[in-house]
C-alpha cells in the first residue's frame, strides 16, 4: 500500500520527513487528526531496521494519539515524531536543536514530548529553536516526569478492572504480572505493592528484575518468554507495542490486560481474541492516558492537583467502556473508538458554526 493511500485509509492529515545532513538528524513527523486542536504525542528514539518500520511506527502511534487525546477528554488531536537513531549512542545538543527548527516550521500543528529513547533533558535542548516541546523538567517551567501520571493512570485502570470482575476496587491479593521495568513499570509496581496485589515481574535487562526483587522478597521475577504463561488475574505489558498477537494470546492464564504499552494489540483483530476468550482487555490508549493528560495540562499552565485528578478519571471512563462492551456485546477496543470517534464528530459539527472575526 502507497503512503497515500495508507493516509487515506486511517485518516492521517500531514506526514513530514525531515534530514539534516550536519547532525544526522532523520526523523519523520506524523500528524493524525486536528479537529479537536493542535496534534500532541511524544517523540520516539530508536534504532529501526528500515525506514519503513519507523514510518509504520509513526503512523499507527500517531493514529493511537487522536484516540487517546479524544477519549481522554483533551482538546487535542494526535500526532507523533519518531527519531530514527539509537538513543545510546546518536543523542547530542544539535541533534534536538535541528528536530526543534523542524517542529517550529509547523507552527503549533504538533506539540511534542517524551517517549521511547528520550527524556526531558532532549527537549531543553529543541525547545530552544522552537516552543513547542513539553514534558519540560521543573526547573526549566515544565510538568516533570510524565511517568508518574501515567503509572497512576494504569492503576487506576487497573482498580477499574477489578471492580468489573470481583466488585471491588482493591488488588489485595490479586496477582499481577508485570511485563517491563521501565520509567512506567517500575512507578506501576510500586502502586501495586502498596495496594496488596502479589506481582511476577519481567524486563529484558535481568539487571532490573534482579534489583526489584531484592528490594522486594515478594516479587517473583522470571524470563521475559516465560510472562505470558503466569497464572495471574492481570496480565500488565508495560514496554514495547504489538506483544497481545497469534503466539502470545493462547498462553495468557488471566482475567485482564491492563498495561501501559501503546499498540498492545498486533492487529485489530487480536482484540476480538481477547473478547472471545473472556479476557477483559483495558484498551492502551485509555488506560496509558496519564502522560498525555499532564502535558496538555502543562500547555495550559501545569496544576498538579488537576492534571492527577483528570488522571483518577481513567476509572470511571474504562468503567464506562466496560459496560458499553458488555452491553453492545462488542469488543473493549471497540466501545473505547466508539467514544472517541463520536467526540472528534461532534466536534468536527461544531465548525459549521461562524464565528465573526
Amino acid at each position: 500500500m502507497g503512503l497515500f493511500e495508507r493516509m487515506a485509509r486511517d485518516g492521517h492529515e500531514q506526514v513530514v520527513f525531515c534530514y539534516d545532513k550536519a547532525t544526522g538528524l532523520r526523523a519523520i513527523i506524523a500528524i493524525h487528526d486536528t479537529t479537536l486542536g493542535p496534534a500532541l504525542g511524544g517523540c520516539r528514539m530508536w534504532p529501526y531496521a528500515t525506514e519503513e518500520d519507523a514510518l509504520e511506527d509513526a503512523l499507527r502511534l500517531a493514529r493511537s494519539m487522536t484516540y487517546k487525546s479524544a477519549a481522554s477528554g483533551q482538546n487535542h488531536g494526535g500526532g507523533k515524531i519518531v527519531i530514527w537513531g539509537d538513543p545510546a549512542t546518536d543523542k547530542s545538543e544539535p541533534l534536538f536543536r535541528a528536530l526543534g527548527r523542524f517542529v517550529g516550521t509547523l507552527g503549533g500543528r504538533i506539540v511534542t514530548g517524551t517517549d521511547v529513547g528520550t527524556d526531558k533533558a532532549d527537549f531543553v535542548w529543541a525547545r530552544q529553536e522552537s516552543p513547542w516541546f513539553v514534558g519540560l523538567p521543573e526547573e526549566e517551567g515544565g510538568s516533570g516526569d510524565t511517568a508518574v501520571l501515567t503509572a497512576y493512570g494504569v492503576w487506576q485502570g487497573m482498580r477499574a478492572c477489578s471492580r468489573f470482575l470481583w466488585g471491588e476496587s482493591s488488588l489485595r491479593g490479586r496477582r499481577v504480572a508485570l511485563q517491563g521495568l521501565g520509567k512506567v513499570g517500575s512507578r506501576l509496581l510500586e502502586h501495586l505493592l502498596e495496594d496488596g496485589a502479589q506481582v511476577v515481574v519481567t524486563d529484558l535487562r535481568p539487571e532490573r528484575v534482579e534489583a526489584v526483587c531484592a528490594a522486594h522478597p515478594g516479587v517473583v521475577g522470571v524470563e521475559p518468554a516465560a510472562i505470558y504463561d503466569q497464572p495471574c488475574d492481570i496480565f500488565s505489558p508495560t514496554a514495547l507495542g504489538g506483544v497481545l498477537n497469534d503466539e502470545t494470546i493462547p498462553r495468557l492464564r488471566c482475567a485482564a490486560v491492563a498495561g501501559s504499552a501503546n499498540n498492545q494489540l498486533a492487529e485489530p483483530r487480536h482484540g476480538d481474541l481477547l473478547h472471545s476468550r473472556g479476557i477483559l482487555y483495558a484498551p492502551d490508549y485509555v488506560i496509558n492516558a496519564g502522560g498525555l493528560i499532564q502535558v496538555a495540562d502543562e500547555i495550559l499552565g501545569y496544576n498538579p492537583d488537576r492534571a492527577r485528578r483528570k488522571t483518577a478519571a481513567i476509572y470511571d471512563l474504562l468503567l464506562q467502556i466496560f459496560a458499553i462492551s458488555e452491553k453492545e456485546r462488542v469488543p473493549t477496543y471497540i466501545a473505547a473508538d466508539r467514544l472517541a470517534e463520536q467526540r472528534v464528530e461532534r466536534a468536527g459539527r461544531l465548525r459549521g458554526i461562524y464565528i465573526p472575526e
